[in-house]
């Protein structure tokens, strides 16, 4: 692992001698997270507690999230879970040396709220704060798991609206191998949940429908599957979900909703396996471009059932060891906060600071951190 005590920033009059307990909070889009991590000396942050709060079922009826009631929702949810966090400790305010918030990028009001917080909560105990890069968080999320990989390796990002290739050297030394020019994985997976008509959160309910369905019933595109670079793209996918969805439907002279439960998982199974061998395939190509022999995969869609298992036997023929965060860090929460705050802070790439202005970086490319 790269940095250690040699490289650390001192963080203004902390001792650097003493455990630092870093607190993180998470409120880019639909989840609350708090979660409070130790560093103990020159080894890995320790995870002590962690909160979340879903905006899950607050959103459904709307089949998506709406932004203000997902301001309004973390302004009432952020202190409690905190308090929760320290009490589940064993640890109070007075303990935390360092504050670690969201900055971006994800729903600008959504951040406003953390960012506040985490702010005011710096101020009024005289503590650093530390704007966190979202994406960070998702990619070193994997080193809370048993199964902590090593730098250098090739990491797949698939969160959200987001889904890339880097390449990892160390705490802030990634590169940008390829990314999705249109919709990302998880996108696809939810607007064609939602042509589906399967309901908000989409890319879950898609995966669970598809374990019932047959993968090969129904030829999708895999977009740029051969397109000789690691980009992506799934906007095509999705069009030719929704035509094929709407063939189907006029053949049987129904709504796409009404079609028989067997056409529907079989459609759904289809869409996965399209979706899954894209990311697979671009994966093994990005191994054997960089030569690395380490994948880590994080995000929300790296808790797709379907897709691990398959990365995991191509990975095991290739002989490369992958990497994945526990299923319950997968989702946005603060445990990938905390951690990514206190990675930088003990490789030594930034310091924690006592200025309390903030802003936050709803677009926030993640090549825009590294040193």
């Amino acid at each position: 692992m790269n940095g250690g005590p040699s490289a650390w920033h001192p963080l203004n009059s902390v001792p650097m001698a003493k455990n630092l307990q870093v607190l993180g909070i998470e409120s880019s889009c639909d989840e609350t997270g708090v979660a409070l991590v130790e560093l103990r000396g020159s080894d890995l942050p320790v995870l002590l507690a962690q909160a979340l709060h879903s905006q899950v079922a607050m959103h459904q009826a709307y089949g998506g999230v709406v932004p203000e009631l997902a301001s309004r929702d973390h302004i009432r949810r952020v202190l409690p879970l905190t308090q929760q966090v320290l009490a589940d400790s064993g640890r109070t305010m007075a303990d935390v040396d360092v504050v670690a918030f969201t900055r971006g990028p994800g729903l600008a009001g959504a951040l406003l709220v953390g960012a506040g917080v985490a702010c005011a909560l710096g101020a009024a105990l005289n503590k650093p704060v530390l704007g966190v890069h979202h994406l960070e968080g998702h990619l070193l999320s994997p080193f809370l798991s048993a199964d902590a990989p090593e730098f250098p390796f090739v990491a797949l990002l698939v969160s959200g609206g987001h889904t890339q290739l880097m390449r990892v050297d160390g705490v802030g030394h990634y590169a940008l191998l390829g990314e999705t020019i249109d919709d990302a994985a998880g996108e696809a997976f939810d607007k064609s949940a939602k042509l589906l008509g399967l309901g908000y959160p989409g890319g879950p309910a898609l995966a669970r429908l598809a374990e019932r369905g047959d993968p090969a019933a129904f030829k999708l595109p895999r977009p740029l599957l051969h397109s000789g670079n690691l980009d992506f793209s799934f906007a095509g996918l999705k069009t030719a979900v929704m035509v094929q969805a709407k063939k189907l439907a006029a053949a049987q002279e129904c709504e796409v909703v009404a079609l028989p439960a067997r056409v529907l998982a079989d459609l759904a199974a289809s869409t996965q396996a399209a979706i899954v061998d894209v990311l697979l395939k671009k994966s093994l190509a990005a191994l054997k471009q960089t030569g690395l022999r380490r994948l880590v995969v994080a995000g929300g869609v790296g808790a797709n059932r379907t897709l691990r298992e398959q990365l995991d036997a191509a990975c095991a023929r290739q002989r490369v060891r992958v990497h994945y965060p526990e299923l319950h860090l997968c989702t946005d929460n603060g445990a990938m906060i905390a951690m990514a705050a206190a990675m930088r802070l003990w490789s030594g790439q930034q310091s924690a600071s006592k200025v309390y202005a903030f802003d936050v970086k709803p677009r926030w490319p993640l090549a825009d951190v590294s040193v």
